[in-house]
């Protein structure tokens, strides 16, 4: 029986639905919804009552939790407490995109709580990396999940979602999303990547008319084309930094926007390695602390009514 299984049992609690939970988790329904039945496997009781549209907690599973949650609190405290027994050598690839914001914290954090822990790090494309990881040549990556879920061998804890936005010219007066793929060239991001899948089927769903053979593998040279007005891109933004050295305009998607899933891949096997765990909540709270600051300014939102426009 996974701990986390109890985790996502109070995130049901505190949200009165599995879709909740799931949101608060960063999981699917289903998963939440199998992770249940597991539980109420487990205990050989129901935990729900499932007669209406909606299930309802039954008095188990508010006992249940009431009963783990003070037990988990006090485990997770003894697990992050700062000890010299914690050591060891982690190698972590991290997408270059993401290294600018995750690796100052996160060397940090590790260097004041878990000085025993010593970092090799790696860096690469999500596709490479992820195979490093499956090979054993990596502990484990930050990477973008792949759409369907990933291999089901590894371990995919997800950290962090990054929506997609529109990169234009900074001198473009443009407003609709229409017209400003027909005005500029189309600058691809590397169609093989998630992000480049993600943002060409945004594209052919939403946009009837573009132009444009450009495609590349780096943002920073995205942005930097799209600066000097040779184009517009779909992408993400992680390091804000380089909008200071070439200004853009950027545009939001709305409520269609494509988003990103940034995931620490390990492999499963690995689940109870303590400098691996702590490595992992590093990463995380340098995360949490990067997704509450803007990362671009300068944000035009796209009304609902431009998105039935295209």
């Amino acid at each position: 029986m996974k701990l986390d299984i109890f985790y996502t049992l109070g995130a049901v609690l505190r949200g009165g639905t599995l879709a909740a939970a799931a949101a608060e988790r960063s999981l699917t329904p289903s998963a939440v919804s199998m992770q249940m039945k597991h539980l109420e496997a487990y205990l050989g009781q129901p935990l729900f009552d499932r007669s209406g549209l909606q299930v309802r907690p039954m008095r188990l599973a508010h006992e249940v939790s009431a009963t783990m949650g003070e037990a988990l609190q006090q485990l997770e405290s003894l697990r992050k407490k700062p000890t010299a027994a914690i050591e060891g050598t982690v190698r972590l690839g991290v997408i270059e995109s993401m290294q600018p914001m995750v690796l100052p914290a996160t060397m940090r954090l590790l260097r004041e709580r878990f000085s025993g822990v010593e970092l090799r790090l790696a860096r690469g494309r999500s596709g490479s990396l992820t195979a490093s990881v499956k090979a054993g040549d990596l502990d484990a990556a930050l990477v973008a999940q792949p759409e369907n879920g990933g291999s089901a061998r590894l371990r995919w804890q997800p950290m962090f979602r990054r929506e997609l936005v529109l990169v234009v010219p900074p001198t473009a007066t443009e407003s609709s999303i229409a017209t400003l793929f027909k005005k500029y060239e189309w600058i691809r991001y590397d169609r093989d990547s998630v992000t480049g899948s993600l943002s060409a089927r945004f594209v052919a769903e939403h946009v009837r008319e573009k132009h444009g053979q450009l495609e590349f593998d780096s943002a920073s040279a995205i942005i930097a084309m799209v600066s000097a007005g040779l184009g517009v891109s779909i992408l993400q933004i992680a390091d804000p930094g380089l909008l200071h050295t070439y200004p853009v305009r950027i545009v939001r998607l709305g409520r269609s926007a494509p988003v990103l899933q940034l995931s620490l891949v390990t492999r499963k096997a690995d689940d109870d390695r303590r400098p691996l765990m702590a490595v992992r909540d590093a990463v995380l709270s340098a995360l949490s602390t990067a997704k509450h600051h803007r990362s671009v300014t300068d944000i035009q939102a796209i009304p609902r009514s431009t998105l039935t426009e295209w």
